[in-house]
């Protein structure tokens, strides 16, 4: 192997490395209802699943797009704890990427 080849093996380890840490900090929200907000105009509202380097899955879940709706995506949120998530996904997968935020519907703090 090349010192190229090394090099690019090393960086794709610590790569992986840097994932797992990353997905290790949500873990703790497996089967809990959680909330993702993200880069675009989509809300997702589910129980987390499995987090893998690439996806976020939560099954029994609200996809909300908020560009057809007159609510905020925060109001969105309050409302779907007040009054339950309106699922239309039995499963789906969100790429980590466009994932801005995730916390647990439960510590959502209606006003």
């Amino acid at each position: 192997m090349t010192k190229a080849q090394n090099g690019l093996e090393a960086s794709r380890t610590a790569a992986r490395k840097h994932d797992t840490a990353k997905c290790a900090e949500i873990l703790c929200y497996v089967n809990q209802c959680v909330v993702l907000d993200t880069t675009s105009s989509f809300l997702y509202i589910g129980r987390l699943r499995e987090v893998t380097d690439n996806f976020i899955v939560l099954e029994d879940a609200d996809v909300h797009d908020s560009r057809e709706s007159p609510s905020t995506k925060e109001k969105y949120v309050v409302d779907s704890k007040k009054l339950g998530v309106k699922i239309n996904r039995r499963r789906v997968h969100i790429r980590f990427q466009e994932v801005i935020s995730l916390s647990s519907l439960e510590d959502v703090v209606e006003y």
